[in-house]
């Protein structure tokens, strides 16, 4: 599988001092910085999405000076704004490809968004061809959660690192994992995911005829009092 890996909306406002901050935000950060220097290099591309939204009007409804944090946000990430930036915590020196959501209108996913020349996410990883995504960031229960959704709507094989994803509730957060399991995402801890733990179906068949192999070249030299005491 060509494999990209996606990182969802690590912004300031998005961690603890932000306008929405969720607990936990720069802890996720930084475990996705060392996730990255560790595994960055096995994926074929990493995208970075952030919301980034107008500072001059309600971007569709989406800003509200009552809001009710179910459809409706107080400011948040508008673009230029130092809130609108990645966190300092995540290294975003090897990410290939940013995209930004939110411009005039709600948006949670990242298929949602568009990149610097335009084109759509779900554009940019056809174009490398890209078949599986694996999904990390905030927040688990908003943007993750519509991201993962629309990545599996959209046909891609998906996994959700839990442990690499930061929610604004945990009823919520548990909920959404539940739900994007059940459309058919994967969800695991990161250390699960990667290529040097989690073998493909393809390479446990290979191991699994490799031991195979190996057993009957073993009894086909064994010494015949050998197989005779068996």
């Amino acid at each position: 599988m060509t494999r990209a890996l996606l990182i969802v909306d690590v912004q300031n406002d998005f961690t603890e001092g932000g306008a929405l901050g969720v607990q936990g935000g720069i802890a996720t950060a930084e475990r996705i910085t060392r996730f990255l220097a560790a595994h960055g290099p096995e994926y074929d591309l990493v995208v970075g999405s952030r919301d980034w939204h107008h500072g001059d009007d309600d971007n569709g409804g989406h800003f509200a000076p009552e809001p009710d944090f179910v459809t409706t946000w107080p400011v948040h990430c508008v673009g230029g704004t130092p809130g609108a930036e990645y966190h300092p915590a995540l290294d975003t020196t090897g990410f290939d490809v940013h995209v930004r959501k939110g411009q005039g209108e709600p948006a949670y996913s990242a298929f949602e968004g568009t990149d610097d020349t335009g084109r759509t996410l779900r554009a940019v990883l056809s174009e490398a061809a890209v078949n599986a995504i694996d999904i990390v960031g905030i927040a688990t229960d908003h943007c993750v959660r519509a991201t993962a959704l629309d990545g599996i709507a959209a046909g891609f094989d998906v996994r959700v690192f839990d442990d690499l994803v930061a929610g604004v509730a945990p009823d919520s957060s548990a909920a959404a994992l539940v739900e994007v399991r059940a459309a058919g995402a994967t969800v695991v801890p990161s250390a699960r995911g990667t290529t040097a733990t989690a073998a493909t179906p393809a390479t446990a068949a290979t191991a699994a005829t490799a031991v195979t192999a190996a057993t009957a070249a073993a009894a086909a030299t064994a010494e015949p009092t050998e197989q005779e005491e068996r």
